[in-house]
């Protein structure tokens, strides 16, 4: 007996006809069949069972409750003469002695139908957000999140791992996003700051001794919101192991992820270790991006020494005078560009031509330039978009190429990186529609390794850290002496950091620790700062490691991409609680929301707000 029910509404068999019941939940709907027949679906958070009304008085007593008041349903199980296979409870149905109303609902109009609540417009459901959880394909995915959590939990503590609880009230420092500011009150015009994620913590606590960490974290970063990132908080796996190397850290995420996705995930097949590892350089190449879907076969191919210059302006490396006239004399005609074409070939194309300029527009919004394209059809003719550009090097361009008859060729061009954007964004939009292209039905997993350590800031012009400046250099102290001698370019000093990706989503960055202090100076010298610096922005860390620190590395892989991902979710706001919207507000909560001048006062604060708001 559960409280002031005997069963769950998802419980009853045909084993109990005959059975004194009581139930409670939520009155999901009234079907009238006449003045003494009708059916009520009454429904908790375990499932819903019918409740056959057959007398008038009942009728009358059912008829005064709103839809999704809370009641109690008191009665007998019997068969039921229709049985409805699609319900876990199809084969029964109560009939009521006595109907109570628990919690009245005081509305005869919902917002939104509770069982179509994901077809109202997202603000109306993040504002009845509990209405719409009532909803048991909404509610799913928060029972999914709970149960790979555990998942989870069990599987880290298996492998040796204790879970330690790091400080939410930490101080501020560059980490990348902006941080979520807390004033102190007993220190006026210092603040606090919630943690962009356990990082300095994590690190010292291998320095304390502990040999595995992790915790499911929660973390905040003022940052906004795409699909695959929820602004505010969000929570990962952090873990952190002492004495370990990269291939310690691959092996124990090999072992704990693919058994998860197999069980809760929408597709029940996920890749075995070892996960297929492609450095950060090759994949930008070959996939134009650094987050592959490996589920699609479709790569990249660099054809600038083909098709540059063949006559097409946006494949040109020397500026013509319309173009010259154009950039308003940033250039003259005859300079020099840098120019870089990737192709991408679809083989066995069938498609129509207004597929092909739809999904040309869908990559143009989604990359920010134009891709190009043509096709070899059937007769070995190149034929449609840009052809009479290329067919003076027909030959040279299907060899280069290795086309066969059918193909189409999507184009990317302009400087690397654009090329490469256009690229990657043709290979996810293309594989995805095209078919035959895409297994979709698995989680393909892969490791991005080796990313560079350092990158040409944009705003800067300068050297910078291109990713997490706590990692290891590969080579450590001897790299970057070389680099600091002119033996090697700092651009070329790669870095023990990788990124777990799965279905092109980045589930996790992670990184071999720099754990010596005179590695890390030298590291952040090359970015213009100094062992003061390191000192001043980093000091426990810093101090800590002067004590003798561990070799150390780790990761933490996002929950709530994972969730999203095993959910088949496109939004990760779909498996969030109570997720924000995409502005950063609760507007179920209405937050963020004003406070009154007596607590800015306490806390030694005065607001100022620009007129033009």
């Amino acid at each position: 007996m559960m409280q002031s029910r005997t069963h769950t509404c998802g419980e009853l068999r045909i084993e109990h006809a005959g059975q004194k019941v009581k139930l409670v939940g939520w009155l999901e709907n009234l079907r009238e069949v006449g003045a003494e027949l009708g059916f009520v679906v009454l429904r908790d958070f375990y499932g819903t069972t019918q409740v056959v009304i057959e007398n008038e008085d009942m009728m009358k007593t059912v008829k005064g409750i709103n839809k999704e008041s809370t009641i109690s349903v008191e009665g007998t199980v019997r068969e039921r003469s229709s049985k409805n296979p699609k319900q876990a409870t199809g084969d029964i149905e109560v009939v009521p002695e006595k109907v109570e109303v628990l919690g009245r609902c005081r509305y005869n109009e919902l917002p939104f139908e509770i069982n179509r609540s994901r077809e109202a417009d997202e603000t109306t459901r993040l504002k009845y957000r509990y209405l719409d959880l009532r909803n048991p394909e909404v509610k799913q995915n928060i029972v999914l999140r709970c149960n790979v959590i555990a998942a989870l939990r069990q599987a880290m503590t298996e492998h040796g791992f204790m879970e330690i609880t790091t400080p939410i009230l930490t101080v501020s420092s560059p980490e990348g996003a902006r941080d979520y500011l807390v004033p102190a009150r007993k220190h006026p015009g210092k603040f606090y700051a919630l943690p962009q994620a356990p990082q300095q913590f994590k690190q010292l606590l291998m320095t304390s001794g502990f040999d595995r960490y992790f915790q499911i974290a929660p973390c905040f970063r003022d940052e906004d919101a795409r699909g695959d990132r929820s602004p505010g908080e969000f929570y990962q796996l952090d873990m952190e192991m002492a004495f370990a190397s990269q291939e310690d850290v691959f092996s124990v995420c090999e072992d704990v992820l693919p058994p998860i996705f197999a069980k809760y995930g929408t597709y029940d097949r996920a890749s075995e270790a070892p996960f297929a590892r492609i450095p950060y350089l090759e994949a930008m190449e070959k996939y134009g991006t650094d987050k592959p879907d490996l589920r699609i076969d479709l790569t990249a191919t660099d054809a600038t020494e083909v098709l540059k210059d063949c006559g097409f302006g946006p494949f040109a490396s020397t500026v013509s005078q319309e173009a010259a006239d154009a950039s308003e004399g940033a250039l003259k005609a005859g300079d020099i560009t840098e120019v870089c074409i990737k192709a991408v070939v679809i083989s066995d194309f069938k498609e129509s031509r207004k597929f092909i300029d739809k999904t040309i527009a869908e990559v143009e919004v989604q990359a920010g330039s134009k891709p190009y394209w043509f096709r070899l059809d059937e007769n070995g003719e190149i034929v449609g978009g840009i052809a009479k550009f290329v067919q003076e090097r027909k030959d040279e361009v299907i060899s280069a190429l290795s086309l066969k008859a059918g193909d189409l060729v999507v184009i990317g061009a302009g400087k690397k990186g654009m090329a490469q954007k256009i690229a990657g964004v043709s290979i996810k939009t293309f594989g995805a529609a095209v078919p035959g292209h895409m297994d979709k039905e698995q989680y393909a997993f892969c490791w991005i390794v080796d990313f560079p350590m350092y990158e040409i800031g944009e705003e800067s012009g300068e050297l910078e850290f291109c990713h997490n400046p706590f990692s290891m250099p590969s080579g450590g102290m001897e790299t970057l002496l070389k680099a600091e001698r002119g033996e090697i370019d700092p651009l070329d000093i790669m870095a023990d950091q990788y990124d777990l990706v799965c279905n092109g989503v980045e589930l996790s960055s992670g990184a071999v620790r720099n754990h010596d202090p005179e590695i890390m100076i030298k590291a952040f010298e090359m970015v213009r700062l100094g062992e003061e610096d390191v000192k001043a922005k980093f000091p426990a860390m810093y101090n800590a490691f002067c004590y003798g620190a561990p070799p150390h590395a780790g990761i933490a892989p996002g929950v709530d991409r994972m969730v999203m991902l095993l959910a088949g979710e496109n939004s990760i706001r779909e498996i969030i609680p109570f997720p924000m919207n995409k502005n950063a507000q609760d507007v179920m909560m209405n937050a963020p929301g004003e406070v009154t001048e007596k607590q800015l006062e306490e806390l030694h604060i005065r607001t100022v707000v620009d007129d033009a708001e």
